[in-house]
């Protein structure tokens, strides 16, 4: 007699659903383990808007090349067209005194010489110099000027700013996350308040850590192992500041104070990077050639900052700016809206923030609060006055 077949409990699933239903637990699984991370980080406090604030947490959870491909996509989609109205005036800037340039120089007394226009016939102002503070006098710390900085886009306006070497010192200041943790002397983010009676400017600090893969030195300690061959913005123990192609290796020159480094120079002894258009070059972010807020810091050869800042710029047209105004050394810094701010202050105490550019997205008294965000502080140095 034949033994009946054993039934069994429940129909056999296909193999494709099997592999299906592992997949989809899988995906929650990780959807979980990302809601983990995600949820605590967007309940902390920040200073930008919840679409930001999660864009940088993905870039910093393994999701960069993703970001990096969607902004690419995104302002492709949105690239300017040439040509376009011819403007007839440009943004004031600065306060109303003795323009800087050569006609308004002194013996023993350097300002630079006004910035030859890209576009002719030139605009009212273009190019002249201005101070930023009040009562600024013979020897402003810092000077701004605007220009129109592509001949094939005649309606986009640059920023620069020219900060004097001899009156002024620059300080790294960390941001509240970035550069992210352990770090020593962190601080609250934020001009200190016993330091703003000499404040003259802030700007932003560059690429973070994670993006720029490169170094940072701060406090005359490794933060992250600098990389030779890159730009870096050098502070030393004096005051003085300087642009470098950093070979100094891992180690700590004695009298170093920070340095931040931001990509290869854009500018090297007087040219520009032939390798601007090499997109590979220029790390995991949006395209060198797409047309974005971009900002950059040079250094002319008198040893005087220079600042520069403009929508719709790719790196070769921020580079050219630079130059323009005098550069011998520069690196980008910042791109895209959120990140891109130059701040004067036309009184002592942190007193009427001003913008380098009225289209400037964040708020003038960005650096007057706890920042996320790395930044550079200007000051006048010891004995110098207003």
């Amino acid at each position: 007699m034949a033994t009946p077949r054993r039934q069994r409990p429940y129909p056999r699933i296909p193999l494709w659903r099997r592999l299906r239903r592992i997949l989809v637990l899988a995906a929650a699984a990780c959807l979980l383990a990302a809601a983990v991370s995600y949820v605590p980080a967007m309940a902390e406090k920040h200073n930008v808007g919840l679409t930001i604030s999660s864009v940088e947490w993905l870039r910093s959870n393994g999701g960069n090349p993703i970001v990096s491909e969607i902004e690419n996509w995104y302002y492709e989609l949105n690239a300017p067209e040439k040509g376009g109205p011819t403007l007839t005036s440009l943004p004031q800037v600065g306060v109303n005194g003795a323009e800087g340039g050569e006609e308004a120089s002194q013996k023993r007394i350097y300002r630079p010489p006004r910035v030859t226009p890209l576009i002719h016939p030139a605009l009212p102002g273009e190019g002249v110099w201005k101070p930023a503070g009040a009562h600024a006098g013979k020897r402003p710390p810092v000077l701004l000027t605007t220009f129109r900085s592509d001949p094939e886009y005649p309606q986009f306006i640059a920023g620069v700013a020219w900060m004097n070497g001899n009156r002024t010192h620059v300080e790294y200041t960390p941001g509240t996350a970035e550069p992210p943790e352990p770090l020593e002397h962190r601080g609250s983010g934020e001009v200190p308040p016993e330091l703003r009676k000499g404040l003259v400017a802030t700007f932003n600090g560059g690429f973070p850590l994670e993006t720029s893969n490169a170094g940072l030195i701060y406090r005359g300690k490794v933060v992250e192992t600098m990389v030779n061959g890159i730009a870096t913005i050098v502070g030393y123990r004096d005051g003085s500041v300087n642009i470098v192609r950093w070979n100094q290796g891992t180690t700590v020159p004695p009298n170093v104070w920070f340095a931040k480094q931001n990509l290869p120079p854009i500018i090297y002894e007087g040219k520009l990077n032939p390798n601007l258009s090499n997109g590979p070059e220029w790390g995991e972010t949006v395209n060198n050639a797409v047309r974005v807020w971009r900002s950059g810091i040079g250094i002319d050869a008198h040893g005087n900052l220079l600042y520069a800042a403009a929508n719709y710029q790719t790196v070769e047209s921020l580079a050219k700016v630079l130059k323009a105004a005098g550069a011998v050394r520069a690196l980008e810094l910042d791109i895209n809206e959120d990140w891109t701010s130059f701040i004067t202050y036309r009184h002592p105490g942190g007193l009427e923030p001003s913008n380098l550019l009225p289209e400037m997205f964040r708020s003038p008294e960005r650096y007057l609060v706890p920042d996320e965000r790395d930044f550079f502080s200007v000051y006048l140095r010891p004995g110098q006055r207003w």
